[in-house]
């Protein structure tokens, strides 16, 4: 494996989040890997000790107007921008991929695994929350957001079949890579730095919700349910474009703190009572940190937090609690149930649970799993380059047949 060429595709780098990190321990794993991004912030690369001094390519993109803070708005024309990139002198390819990445180009004779955080949600099941969240449910605009979601959609269907194989960062995104593309997926789960988040036994009386103020967050479900109970304390870290609609929905009893740096969120987390997690997400990282911490999680049953956080009568494997709906009464009523629980939950069961995430279990999946894609990819080859020795054979033997009868007839 050490002498393959290797090629890691993420699609944009301007902060470096749960995916960002990922693409960080492939690099551990494939130190000679050369990194291609459709957009990377200089600033950000630069301070980032796994991309400093590797050979980082990035796409035309990059030389547009706004391109490197306004990415986003160059969607439509991503698709084209990884299909530029010569890939043609690696033996394998990885894409870290929520967008476009895993469409690169690449020929029979390289192997090509996507590490797939989730297929483009605004194009696919989310269509429609997208639309409404950002303005464009009617008009102009919208007609022309949904023509290009529905080319997105084509584009990213047909792609898929230069995948050799994928890999799901959760169940829940599994099922979702198999609903779009039609295709299985084995699950690793993403690297948590649960070494980071060290376990805390002694919890105060406080809730703690950490997040970024976005909508599909829904961060203003919790303050408002923790509002409502306002012998209940709530403290909010994170910062983001609905900061001002936290504030107005926080009651006397709703503490918002904006932006932490990472000592403060830990001492928070480590000693709130529970942390409190209402996303729909893919995977999410920040209920896994909590459990490091020791701190239990009341969570949206839904999406990765079904496989993140364990609903459960034996107190010897529950971390959490799960709620059913996004919805404020949902929230207030698992509040209470979690407070029932007469011995509460164990930080040392949160802890063990969080350390199935950690960063080294990723590495150990992960390099054994393109080793033996690697493995099972040339020994295909191999068969095939037999079965074509000895059809090729057999043609010219029957050729050799032929031509025989052909000089006997001609006599």
């Amino acid at each position: 494996m050490n002498n393959r060429k290797v090629a890691i595709v993420h699609e944009w780098f301007a902060v470096v989040a749960g995916a960002e990190q990922v693409v960080g321990q492939m690099l551990d794993l494939f130190p000679q890997a050369d990194v291609f991004f459709i957009v990377a912030k200089p600033d950000t690369v630069e301070r980032t000790e796994f991309l400093r001094g590797r050979k980082v390519t990035t796409s035309f993109i990059q030389k547009l107007p706004g391109s490197r803070d306004s990415y986003r708005r160059y969607l439509p024309l991503m698709p084209m921008a990884v299909e530029q990139w010569d890939l043609s002198a690696y033996d394998i390819v990885i894409s870290s991929a929520h967008a476009v990445s895993k469409g690169v180009l690449t020929g029979p004779d390289q192997l090509h695994i996507s590490y797939v955080h989730s297929p483009m949600r605004y194009a696919w099941d989310l269509q429609h929350q997208y639309l409404r969240e950002s303005g464009l449910t009617k008009g102009l605009k919208s007609m022309l957001a949904r023509w290009m979601l529905h080319k997105l959609r084509i584009w990213d269907y047909r792609t898929a079949a230069g995948v050799d194989h994928f890999v799901a960062n959760s169940g829940f995104i599994g099922r979702r890579i198999k609903k779009v593309y039609g295709r299985e997926a084995i699950v690793i789960y993403p690297p948590v730095d649960v070494h980071t988040f060290e376990l805390c036994t002694e919890k105060e009386d406080f809730y703690l919700v950490a997040s970024r103020l976005v909508p599909y967050k829904r961060v203003d479900l919790v303050v408002e349910a923790f509002s409502a109970m306002q012998d209940k304390q709530l403290f909010v870290i994170g910062d983001g474009p609905e900061m001002n609609k936290i504030k107005k929905l926080a009651g006397p009893n709703v503490k918002v703190l904006g932006y932490q740096p990472l000592p403060e969120l830990k001492r928070y987390m480590q000693r709130a009572r529970a942390f409190v997690f209402a996303a729909e997400e893919d995977f999410g990282i920040t209920p896994v940190e909590a459990q490091a911490c020791g701190t239990p999680v009341i969570a949206y049953g839904k999406g990765g937090s079904r496989e993140t956080v364990v609903h459960s009568s034996d107190e010897r494997r529950r971390t959490g609690i799960w709620f059913e709906n996004q919805t404020v009464d949902s929230i207030i009523d698992a509040v209470y149930r979690f407070e029932q629980f007469p011995d509460g939950i164990s930080p040392a069961v949160c802890r063990a649970h969080a350390e199935r995430f950690s960063a080294a279990r990723f590495r150990d999946e992960f390099r054994s799993y393109v080793d033996a894609c690697w493995a099972q990819f040339n020994a295909s080859r191999n068969l095939e380059s037999i079965a074509g020795t000895r059809a090729a054979r057999t043609f010219y033997d029957q050729s050799d047949n032929r031509l025989g009868e052909m000089t006997l007839e001609s006599r």
